[in-house]
């Protein structure tokens, strides 16, 4: 879970190169931190979402 904590929230939400938290996280392959970044993608969708119904 920290794992995930850091590369979702510290790093890829900051603007850290995806290349860069996938050599800290230790990945020997881009693909499985992209699924880090995805996430973030959707979650700002997610926020995106319930701001547009709030504004409404």
């Amino acid at each position: 879970m920290a794992r995930h904590t850091f590369a979702t929230t510290v790093t890829v939400s900051n603007g850290v190169p995806i290349e860069t938290v996938s050599k800290l996280l230790g990945y020997t392959k881009l693909a499985t931190t992209q699924i880090y970044a995805k996430e973030v993608e959707r979650k700002v969708s997610e926020y995106m979402e319930k701001l547009k119904l709030i504004l409404n």
